[in-house]
């Protein structure tokens, strides 16, 4: 058992990890930067420790910053969150020399599935369909035109390392390519220190599912179903539900044994997500592999009752999964919706101070928060402010609760895109299940209309 885990991340992922070790009866330590003293991650750990300035290169993503953190602290272990150094097998190597235990998985692991083009033929040697695309990055620009010329338009130009749709672009047409592919290398190249792009072919309107996998130490591996994570903006999930509307027990079963075939492959252990694509025939293709937890993890506790986080503390003990697959019931439906400072029409960030913030209280409701009232939000970070779990069992239950649940959300002094969650929820389309990664441009086409 650990004595004292580091969580090396803020905001509502900080606090979610410091209320799984605390059921643990493991003391906590928390990093912030000097922007984010007054947090409530601050104040939740047993321990906080100031690692820099508000930028966060120097602060939440400074190595040396973060394990002589939890060197001073006496901490066994440190657990990343999501985003900043949670995919970083570099990072995990240097916690593993200084005797501190990853929670995640492997470097091998995460160096495997971190390159999307090495992600793509391990899945094809897993037996996963995968979108016709580049087998290997485009070199220059006879290069790129004939890979186009072989995949055909519209397709999409992507970043070989990273996510969250940096250095992704659609190009329709020969003359948009050599400028897309510039643009791409350029972005990614600042973003992941590396400017190596593919080519995909660009499937229209597809669905964006992923399985949620779960393995130990000693090789055994289960999925807990699958999410829909087709409400995005900007190539950044905004609404997720599980199981998703799309899926029915036989593709369910196909997709599931498809990923946990790919974890398999890699010999995957913690927490981790296979993330596919699915076309207007319901036929399903390989997109990538996170090698770290979710942000949209609750719902699927909240249909399988299964604690991932707990899970991933408990595995990088040394014990094994706490469930069998056979073990892993899917229960009800559940959305998320991630509450972000952000206006709800341009989706700029809206920095500021929280004047009010009165959270919900209501039955199947839950708040993964990591703000206050009286909290500033802050230019430096992602603007989630909160994400809001809802659970019935029936889907339109569901969707009733969050509805419900956003609608008694009390949040003033910044702006919030709660009103684009209630506007996607009350669609026609939403509440038919039928819809895909295109909803929130289409909503706001209906609004340019009525105006």
């Amino acid at each position: 058992m650990f004595d004292t885990v580091l969580i090396a991340n803020r905001g509502e992922i900080a606090c979610r990890v410091i209320r799984a070790c605390r059921q643990l009866g493991i003391k906590t330590v928390a990093v912030y930067s000097a922007a984010d003293s007054a947090s409530p991650h601050v104040a939740m750990a047993d321990t906080a420790v100031l690692i820099g300035p508000p930028p966060a290169g120097q602060s939440y993503l400074n190595q040396d910053a973060v394990l002589e953190a939890a060197t001073a602290a006496h901490a066994n272990a440190i657990h990343p969150g999501y985003g900043f150094l949670s995919e970083n097998a570099g990072f995990a190597e240097r916690c593993a020399e200084r005797g501190l235990v990853f929670v995640g998985p492997t470097p091998a692991a995460i160096s495997s599935m971190g390159d999307k083009l090495n992600a793509r033929r391990l899945a094809v040697e897993a037996g996963m369909p995968v979108v016709p695309g580049t087998p290997d990055a485009v070199v220059d620009v006879d290069d790129s035109r004939a890979a186009a010329a072989r995949i055909g338009y519209p397709l999409l130009v992507k970043a070989s390392a990273g996510g969250g749709g940096i250095g992704m672009s659609v190009v329709r047409a020969d003359s948009q390519l050599e400028a897309a592919v510039r643009t791409a290398r350029s972005r990614a190249g600042r973003a992941f220190g590396n400017d190596a792009v593919f080519f995909e072919r660009f499937l229209d309107q597809p669905r964006h599912i992923e399985v949620q996998v779960f393995g130990d130490h000693a090789g055994a591996l289960v999925h807990l179903f699958e999410r829909e994570c087709s409400v995005q903006r900007r190539y950044q999930k905004v609404i997720e539900e599980a199981p998703s509307p799309a899926v029915n027990p036989v593709l369910r079963q196909q997709l599931t044994g498809a990923a946990l075939n790919v974890a398999r492959r890699v010999g995957y252990t913690s927490a981790g997500t296979i993330e596919c694509i699915l076309d207007a025939q319901r036929d399903f293709y390989f997109l990538e592999m996170n090698t770290r937890l979710q942000v949209e993890h609750p719902i699927t506790e909240a249909i399988t009752g299964c604690d991932l986080v707990q899970a991933q503390l408990r595995v990088a003990m040394g014990e094994p999964l706490p469930w069998q697959q056979a073990d892993v019931q899917l229960r009800g439906h559940a959305i998320e919706c991630r509450v972000y400072a952000e206006d709800p029409e341009t989706f700029l960030p809206s920095p500021g101070r929280i004047s009010r913030y009165v959270e919900p209280s209501l039955p199947d409701v839950r708040i993964d928060s990591g703000v206050a009232q009286g909290s500033e939000v802050s230019v430096f970070y992602d603007p989630l402010l909160a994400k809001v779990i809802a659970w019935g069992p029936t889907r339109p239950q569901a969707i009733a609760r969050m509805v419900d649940g956003l609608s008694a959300f009390e949040i003033e002094g910044i702006r919030t895109n709660i009103p684009l969650h209630l506007r996607a929820l009350r669609s026609a389309e939403f509440e038919r299940g039928d819809y895909n990664t295109s909803l929130l441009e289409t909503l706001g086409r209906s609004l340019e209309n009525v105006r």
